[in-house]
């Protein structure tokens, strides 16, 4: 026979059990504050959504998924939807030399080096990454990508997460003899279609330790995790913070692993990380 004590130990706990599954069974029911959820911005029918994945379908939801949302009944099939890159980020930031496996010889950064990459950089899904004339050698490079959920100025490195609403796939692609030549990164990160993003924002998960993965026509390229990183995700956010104002919906590129290489016309590059899914897209060249 439990104790009148233990009996109240136990009730806030089956309480937030019992919320969770009526959540998970029932559509129409505002998101729970915690716990893995797979989010996902979509077009249907010439009408753009976002939406909760579960399983192989994608339900509509209603409100704002940097406040307060709701779950609909209405769903459709992920093979009969156009997945588009999660959000329409108000800024893109990236990192330099965030892994040491990339750094080769050269010291660790003190602190996370950061670079502007533009929003009109960001690809959806599925769609091809184009090589524009006047680069003869451009690269892959896999990285996890934070999505901001909150306002974030000077957030300390213990309130980041709060700021934080989730992570998704990024492919920072670059191309490296303009990267070498130019003064400025502008172009070598920044031209369009050198951003994709997705498929979908990963909520709830331990963003510092993901496998992620970089396959180049099927064959692997990169692999690491994200326990790797020298600055981790609260880290960044925080030293941003400091100096940026971050915006719901802002995109953080944290840096890529090991060595990259050229891609070309043809290929199809697919960035995998524990817990998102899978980002692929093809290549082409300007026309």
């Amino acid at each position: 026979m439990h104790s009148p004590r233990s009996i109240a130990f136990l009730a806030p706990v089956v309480l937030a059990a019992g919320l969770l599954a009526l959540f998970q069974a029932s559509p129409g029911l505002t998101r729970p504050p915690a716990g893995p959820t797979k989010l996902g911005r979509f077009e249907v029918a010439g009408k753009t959504h976002h939406g909760v994945v579960d399983g192989d379908r994608i339900f509509r939801i209603e409100g704002d998924i940097f406040g307060s949302w709701t779950k609909t009944t209405e769903s459709f099939a992920l093979k009969d939807v156009r997945l588009l890159a999660p959000t329409r980020p108000p800024k893109v930031l990236a990192l330099a030399g965030n892994y040491r496996s990339h750094l080769n010889d050269q010291p660790p950064p003190k602190n996370p080096e950061i670079f502007f990459k533009v929003p009109t950089s960001i690809l959806d899904p599925g769609k091809n990454v184009v090589i524009p004339k006047g680069t003869n050698d451009v690269h892959f490079e896999a990285e996890l990508v934070i999505v901001i959920g909150k306002l974030a100025r000077n957030v300390s490195k213990e309130k980041a997460r709060e700021h934080i609403l989730g992570v998704t796939c990024g492919n920072d692609i670059s191309a490296r003899d303009w990267q070498k030549g130019d003064r400025q990164w502008w172009r070598a990160k920044g031209c369009d279609t050198f951003g994709p993003c997705g498929p979908f924002i990963a909520t709830g998960i331990n963003y510092d330790n993901l496998a992620i993965e970089l396959r180049q026509n099927g064959e692997t390229k990169q692999k690491q995790r994200t326990s790797d990183l020298i600055h981790d995700t609260s880290t960044i956010v925080s030293f941003i913070s400091q100096h940026v104002t971050l915006e719901p919906g802002d995109l953080i590129f944290t840096g890529t692993p090991g060595v990259t290489s050229a891609i070309k016309p043809g290929d199809t590059l697919e960035v995998e990380i524990e817990g998102i899914g899978i980002l692929k897209n093809g290549v082409e060249a300007a026309k």
